[in-house]
């Protein structure tokens, strides 16, 4: 691997990370902490704390139905953050995007709305071994509702989707490909474009899930050529508890409503109800409002910065990690090296020859290093490489050399610990 130069002038993370309070603290020896858990969740910068905070301290009222001016400025915000979302993702309106409370509720609108209505038994599903849980359970269930057929594409031995095996098992009978962008796991890049193309092709609807890929690289439903995609907020430096569904205008109007209640009706009589336009349809009861508008915060934050710049450091970033990662004897990273696949995520999910994963991680996090171990919500790919776990580090744009080198070098000592003591 060729060596990276760390003399890179001012970076985006010195830029930055005075805007994340939370990475401004010390571990509980006294040291300071390094975050490198941002696939799992993203901190959140002061923009979207102070949106919070003037949500509930300035504005707070329902939305949609007062007439008073607390209500009105509550409904332009939490609207206002659907426009930012559209915008983000390059939808044609902003009624093409469903507020749910995270990707997973938006995976399961679309199983439980367009699944249930579309397929029959005999159709089928294609995935990826690499999934999310988030990405499978939803279309397992939908099996057993609807007899349609799961099919899931395999890896490569450099841990990437196996196109010739997607190519080989798409057929006339596919009526869905729900794939992920970047895989949290083996942080490769699914080339979404070529995916959604031939599915095309053969009549099925492409689903992307975008968690991972949303916050570090520009995203476009239109130039991905997708019908749906889904996204979560607490990942794009957001709030928790928020995320939505972008689809086509003519699947949202076609597809009937998840839940039932307040909110989403039009006119309600005793014996049937009339729908709400697009998007309130599929948005029953109060929703989250306070979490919408610092969603809505984030993705200004994140756009401020500018995505492009976003992936251009954390590309430098993921190849000194590789580097690092790569001089310790016994070590194995899963997925393509940034050689192979120069788009792919930026983290690195790894083994240990005789070392267990909650182990390392345990040990780092004494050290004050914060990093994620277990299955990742992947146990069908994990299985896929013999393993129960793995550790992962994954960056973000507030990371430093620095970080990586602190990391890098307690991790070569855990590891010496345990092969000396067994």
């Amino acid at each position: 691997m060729t060596t990276l130069s760390r003399d890179v002038g001012v970076t985006l993370a010195e830029r930055t990370r005075s805007d994340f309070p939370i990475l401004d603290q010390l571990d509980s020896q006294g040291g300071p902490l390094v975050y490198l858990d941002h696939a799992a969740t993203s901190q959140k910068p002061q923009a979207v704390l102070d949106a919070l905070r003037g949500y509930y301290s300035c504005d707070n009222a329902n939305v949609h139905r007062g007439a008073h001016q607390l209500s009105a400025r509550a409904t332009e915000a939490f609207e206002g953050a659907r426009a930012a979302v559209a915008r983000f993702v390059g939808a044609a309106g902003p009624d093409e995007v469903v507020f749910t409370r995270n990707a997973t509720e938006a995976i399961n609108l679309v199983a439980r709305t367009w699944g249930d209505a579309n397929l029959q038994a005999g159709d089928e599903v294609l995935l990826s071994v690499m999934e999310h849980h988030s990405n499978l359970v939803p279309w397992q269930q939908l099996a057993q509702r609807t007899g349609c057929v799961l099919r899931h594409v395999g890896i490569t031995e450099s841990g990437e989707l196996d196109l010739d095996d997607l190519r080989q098992q798409l057929n006339k009978r596919t009526r869905l490909v729900s794939l992920v962008h970047i895989s949290n796991t083996l942080g490769c890049r699914n080339p979404v474009e070529e995916i959604a193309a031939l599915a095309h092709g053969v009549g099925a609807l492409m689903l992307v899930d975008a968690c991972q890929s949303l916050a570090h690289q520009s995203t476009d439903v239109n130039q991905l050529g997708v019908d749906f995609l889904v996204g979560s907020s607490h990942k794009l430096c957001g709030p928790t508890g928020m995320g939505f569904l972008w689809a086509r205008k003519d699947l949202l109007e076609a597809m009937p409503p998840f839940l039932g209640g307040g909110e989403m009706i039009q006119d309600v009589f005793l014996d049937h109800s009339t729908w709400a336009a697009l998007p309130h349809k599929f948005e029953a009861g109060t929703p989250a409002i306070g979490e919408a508008v610092g969603m809505g915060a984030a993705i200004t934050y994140l756009e401020a910065l500018g995505l492009e710049q976003i992936a251009a450091w954390e590309a430098q970033l993921t190849r000194y990690l590789f580097q690092q990662l790569d001089s310790i004897e016994g070590l194995r990273i899963l997925g393509p090296t940034p050689e192979q696949q120069p788009g792919r995520g930026a983290l690195a999910t790894f083994l240990v020859d005789g070392v267990h994963a909650n182990d390392i991680a345990s040990m780092l996090d004494l050290a004050g290093i914060c990093i994620r171990s277990g299955h990742h919500c992947c146990q069908p790919l994990h299985r896929r490489f013999k393993v129960t776990g793995s550790a992962r580090a994954s960056l973000s744009f507030t990371t430093t050399f620095d970080e990586i080198d602190r990391f890098a070098a307690e991790l070569q000592g855990v590891i010496a610990f345990f092969r000396e003591h067994g």
